[in-house]
């Protein structure tokens, strides 16, 4: 136990040194075997960044996950976790849209990154798609025109690559419910696409145990949501 534990304080301690102490690594290059406890460590950072909603913390562990990439380079998940939670952190601030904007920046920088790895593009491909919804949020008489059909499109390219990846569903109905119902969008044009992206979530089985998983939370709240307006509308 005690050599377990001290296995996973060197890897959190590589976590922590690597930005300082380890040259930028080119995809191609030899790379160094990953530390022994690596796995477990990003599991436990994968983690916080599921559930928790603070705009600061998600700040924090982004940069905990880009310097987990420096321990792991041949690997995309830090890449890829490192943009979801710069993505939510934007959903969650109270900064000004200049600031989220240069967030979401960093974001796809990340995602960039990930896919120079050979990350799962149906699943990048998701998340560049939520990126495009939250420059959407900052500005929407702005912006909608260009990046509600950028959200469309990509959510179009990642369920042609996996039809079975219910993230895609979620951020393609999560563009309609928030496009105006003179546009064809609205709660109850969404309402159906929810019910099919909760189907997608129920047949899902992540690759491995650190793979991309987030989404059903969101659906199932969404669905309830039309539970208690039906509800109320009934009474």
């Amino acid at each position: 136990m005690k050599k377990h534990l001290f296995t996973l304080a060197l890897a959190a301690a590589s976590f922590g040194a690597a930005a300082q102490t380890t040259p930028a690594t080119p995809v191609k290059a030899a790379v160094a075997p990953t530390p022994a406890g690596y796995a477990d460590l990003l599991g436990a950072t994968i983690a916080q960044v599921l559930h928790t909603g603070d705009a600061a913390e998600l700040k924090g562990l982004a940069a905990k996950l880009e310097r987990a990439a420096t321990v792991a380079p041949a690997d995309w998940l830090p890449r890829y976790y490192q943009a979801y939670a710069l993505l939510i952190n934007v959903f969650q601030s109270k900064e000004d849209g200049d600031a989220k904007d240069k967030t979401l920046d960093q974001a796809e920088a990340a995602l960039a990154q990930a896919r120079q790895l050979g990350g799962d593009e149906s699943e990048l491909l998701t998340l560049q798609a939520y990126v495009y919804q939250a420059r959407l949020g900052i500005a929407p008489v702005l912006r909608s025109l260009k990046y509600s059909r950028l959200v469309n499109e990509t959510v179009a390219q990642a369920k042609k690559l996996n039809p079975a990846n219910p993230r895609a569903y979620l951020v393609g109905a999560n563009n309609v419910y928030y496009t105006p119902s003179m546009f064809g969008g609205g709660a109850d044009v969404a309402k159906p696409l929810y019910e099919e992206a909760k189907a997608k979530f129920a047949a899902f089985r992540p690759a491995t145990a650190l793979a991309p998983s987030w989404g059903e939370g969101q659906t199932l709240g969404r669905l309830k949501q039309y539970e208690v307006a039906t509800a109320q509308t009934d009474r």
